[in-house]
């Protein structure tokens, strides 16, 4: 697929087929999306893939009770460690960092569309919530 054509078709897909997503396919994104550019390119995401219903619904629960989050097969969560960040630029690293995760995320929906899976990014959430989920 071309460029052009991955970015103008992506959208934020809320309603999702029930069908399972390899593992492997899943491996495949992430590791294509760690090639997003970062600070100093420090790569300060981690990822947490969470395939099991009820950590899915839990994660859904403490994202404002977005239900339709629960429908997806696997969400990949875009974990943020700013310290290393922190420690190469000082009070702007905390920042920098959640815009490294920003720019992670984005990859990894323009990635799965180019593989034939929808998603979505989704950015409110408990986080206290969601750390005691995973």
């Amino acid at each position: 697929m071309q460029f052009k054509n991955v970015f103008l078709g992506r959208r934020s897909f809320r309603k999702y087929k029930k069908k399972e997503v390899p593992i492997s396919l899943v491996g495949e994104i992430i590791d294509l999306a760690r090639y997003a550019p970062s600070s100093g390119n420090l790569q300060s995401w981690r990822f947490v893939v969470v395939t099991d219903q009820d950590k899915r619904n839990q994660i859904a629960e403490a994202s404002m009770q977005q239900q339709w989050m629960s429908e997806a097969p696997v969400h990949i969560v875009v974990c943020n460690d700013y310290e290393d960040v922190k420690k190469h630029y000082g009070k702007l690293g905390k920042m920098y960092s959640i815009q490294n995760c920003a720019n992670v995320a984005f990859a990894l929906s323009l990635i799965a569309y180019d593989q034939g899976l929808g998603s979505c990014w989704v950015g409110a959430f408990d986080n206290e919530a969601v750390q005691r989920i995973l």
